[in-house]
Order: structure tokens, then sequence, then C-alpha cells
């Protein structure tokens, strides 16, 4: 009953729209949240909304802009950028499989808007459909983040004259509380592995997490652990089947 009502297993846009309504709060306080980082920085209105429409990516905007406002120079707010937006380049050919037959004009429209957010609504999609997508599903999931996100961010840069402390109002957990929610989705929804496996794979996550964050720069957390975990999970589910 759970899994039939969370979602529809259909691939239109009207479908689309109703499955990324969840994830819209979230995207408008962590982006209103940005904007009145972006506005305490420096930057204008104009300004926060074209890097939110241009970089696009939440955690890599907040780092630019604190790095922009410490003084460091241009090559290292790019290359930090970078870095942190490398595990999009896992998680769009993570997606290519599920569009072969679409043109690669379309494959780069979906590559270029995907996020942390449509991706896990997409992997989440694929347990409902029989491991399918179509590119009018999540074209819709991807045009909808963008507007949504892109429009916050004004939001915020517009208020930013009087929020000064946006963690005070909690806006710096949004982004947290929607990936729980996208999280335990996916836990209830994946129909090929049990309880037991993700919850393993979650729990040594974090602990990949706590470790590489004493280890390692923050800047490569992201990756290394991105690709530790991808690895582990498929070494465990290849010896559990």
């Amino acid at each position: 009953m759970i899994r039939g009502k969370a979602m529809n297993t259909a691939l239109t846009k009207s479908v689309a729209l109703r499955e990324t309504l969840p994830t819209v709060f979230g995207y408008i306080g962590i982006g209103i949240a940005f904007g009145v980082l972006g506005h305490a920085a420096g930057l204008s209105l104009g300004l926060v909304v074209l890097m939110s429409l241009i970089t696009y990516a939440g955690s890599a905007q907040f780092v630019a802009v604190s790095m922009l406002a410490g003084g460091s120079s241009i090559l290292s707010i790019i290359l930090a950028v970078f870095l942190i937006n490398s595990r999009f380049i896992l998680m769009s050919m993570s997606v290519a499989q599920y569009f072969k037959k679409e043109s690669t004009m379309k494959n780069i429209v979906l590559a270029s808007l995907l996020t942390d957010e449509s991706y896990a609504l997409a992997m989440n999609k694929v347990n409902y459909t029989q491991g399918q997508l179509s590119f009018e599903w999540l074209n819709t999931v991807n045009l909808i983040s963008y507007g949504i996100w892109a429009g916050a961010s004004g939001l915020g840069a517009w208020l930013g004259t009087t929020i000064r402390h946006p963690e005070a109002l909690g806006l710096d957990f949004a982004l947290v509380a929607m990936f729980i929610g996208l999280v335990y989705l996916q836990l209830i929804s994946d129909r090929q592995l049990g309880y037991g496996l993700q919850l393993v794979m979650i729990g040594l996550t974090l602990v990949l997490v706590y470790g590489a964050l004493i280890f390692i720069p923050k800047n490569f957390v992201v990756l290394v652990v991105t690709l530790l975990a991808c690895g582990i999970g498929v070494l465990l589910k290849h010896v559990r089947n």
C-alpha cells in the first residue's frame, strides 16, 4: 500500500510535476539561504540569480560565495567548484543507461540540469517502472527544480537586507531534511535489495564521510566517498547475489 502511493508508474509530465513538488520546499529553503548569503557577500540580486542559472549547484555555490567573500583567486574558486561538482559525472553516466535510444542533444539537456535531488527521484522512480525512464518525465523534473532554485535564490537576495542570519530560521537544514526524505523513499521502494543491505550501506557511508572529513580536504570528500561507497556497494551486492 505504501509503495503504491509513494510514486506513480507513469512517466508523463503531469506525473513528474506531482512527484517533484515535495522536493520544492527544500529548494525554496536552501535557495533563500543562498540568496541571503550571496547578498551578504556583496553580490547583487542579478548576480545571485545568474550564478544559480549558470553554476546551478547548491553546495558549490555556497563554497564559491564564501571563497569570493574571503578574497580567494578565481582559479582556486573554479577548481573548488569543479571538484565539488565532479560527482555529477558519475551520476550522469548512471542515468545515461536509461536514455540510450534518445538523441545526443536530449542526453546533454538532461545531464546539464541533473541535480542530486532529481537523480535521487529518478533512481527511486525506476523501482516502479520496471527500470524505465522517459525524457519527458526527467526533463520536467529538472526544469521545475531549475526554475524554483533560481527563483528562490533571487527571493533570498531580495530578502537579504532583513534576514541576516538564515541559520536562526533553520533554512540551512532544509536541504538536509530533503535528502533524508529522499533516502527514506529509496529505502522503502527498492525491490531488488533487502532493508538490511541498504541500512548497512547507509551506515557505512556515514562512517566513510566522518573518516574522510578527518583525513582529506573537504572539497574531495563527496567525490572520494561516492567512489568508495559505490565500489563497496557493488561488491556487497555481487557477494549477496
